[in-house]
C-alpha cells in the first residue's frame, strides 16, 4: 500500500495517475496547500521542503518527496512506463526532467503572475507566458510523428499532462499545436488518467 500525501496541483496528480497506471493501491491524504498544511510539523517530517506531494511505501518503508523521483520510484518498483533499455530509457528521463526543469517552473510562473501576484506586472506575464508557448511548441513538434512525447506511453507523459492541463487557468491555448492538442485528447480518454486527474474532487 502507497499512502499519497498530496492536493489538487498539477504535481499533486502525477503520482496519482502513476499508480492508477500501475495498478498499485493507495491512500490518499489531503494536505491542503491553501490552508499550509504543508507546514505542519508532521508534514515537515515527510519532507523537509514543505511541498507536496510526497509518498510512503508501506512495503518498503520508503518516504519518497519531489513528483519526478516518485515517478521514478514507482516506475522501478513495477518495470511500467519507464523502460529498461539505456536508450529507451534515457528517452524518457530526459523528457521527465524537461517537465522538471522547465514546464513547470515556467507554466507555474505564469499562474503565479496572472492569477495570484497582488499586482499585476505585465512584464513578468509577457515574459512566462512567451516562455509557455515556446515550451508548448517544443512540444508540439516532438509530438509530430509520435504518439507519445517519449515514444511509447511513459512517466514523462504522465508528468507533462497535468501541467499542459492547465491551460485554461494560464489563460492560454492549444489552438496553435495541434499535435500537443491531439496528444492531451489522446491520454484523456485513459481511465487511469481520469481518475488520477480527479483526486480530492466530491466524485472521487
Amino acid at each position: 500500500m502507497i499512502d499519497l500525501y498530496t492536493f489538487t496541483t498539477p504535481n499533486g496528480r502525477k503520482p496519482a495517475i502513476a499508480l492508477e497506471e500501475m495498478g498499485l493501491p493507495y491512500t490518499v491524504h489531503k494536505v491542503d496547500i491553501s490552508k499550509g498544511e504543508q507546514f505542519t510539523p508532521e508534514f515537515i517530517a515527510l519532507n523537509p521542503n514543505s511541498k507536496i506531494p510526497v509518498m510512503t511505501d508501506q512495503e518498503t518503508g520508503l518516504t519518497i518527496f519531489e513528483s519526478g523521483a516518485m515517478l521514478i520510484y514507482l516506475g522501478e518498483k513495477t518495470g511500467q512506463l519507464l523502460p529498461t533499455e539505456p536508450a529507451q530509457r534515457f528517452e524518457v528521463l530526459q523528457w521527465l526532467m524537461f517537465q522538471m526543469g522547465s514546464v513547470g517552473p515556467m507554466f507555474g510562473q505564469l499562474g503565479h503572475f496572472r492569477n495570484a501576484a497582488p499586482e499585476k506586472i505585465p512584464y513578468a506575464i509577457a515574459r512566462y507566458e512567451k516562455e509557455t508557448l515556446r515550451l508548448f511548441s517544443v512540444l508540439d513538434r516532438q509530438l509530430t510523428e509520435q504518439k507519445f512525447v517519449a515514444g511509447d506511453y511513459s512517466i514523462a507523459d504522465i508528468a507533462i499532462y497535468p501541467w499542459v492541463m492547465a491551460y485554461p487557468y494560464l489563460q492560454v491555448t492549444l489552438e496553435q499545436h495541434p499535435h500537443l492538442e491531439r496528444w492531451t485528447q489522446t491520454l484523456q480518454a485513459r481511465p487511469a488518467v481520469q481518475a488520477g486527474m480527479a483526486i480530492l474532487s466530491e466524485t472521487n
